[in-house]
């Protein structure tokens, strides 16, 4: 048995130890209201310590990026409009 074939018995990488499942966690329910939120188009994602927030023009003004209420604004929003994954164009070549 060579050298490389030998267990090494006190490696603190290699663990003998099967991680346990702790508790399953409940998925979270959200309202509609935020579900409607997250997949309107005028959303803006958090960034730079600012939560996210409705980003339509004349939603932003009045409640602000730290005061927005999906629970207030979305379930009717005349503004909201479906965030759409944009199709990929057929490449056809150069059309000269």
């Amino acid at each position: 048995m060579s050298v490389y074939e030998k267990p090494v018995v006190d490696d603190p990488f290699v663990t003998s130890e099967v991680p346990t499942a702790g508790p399953a966690e409940a998925p979270v329910s959200v309202s509609a209201a935020v579900e409607r939120f997250r997949s309107c188009r005028w959303r803006k994602a958090a960034e730079n310590g600012m939560p996210e927030c409705c980003g339509h023009r004349d939603v932003l003004p009045i409640t602000g990026a730290n005061g927005f209420d999906p629970e207030a604004w979305c379930p009717g929003c005349a503004f909201y409009k479906l965030r759409r994954t944009p199709k990929k164009r057929e490449y056809f070549g150069d059309r000269y």
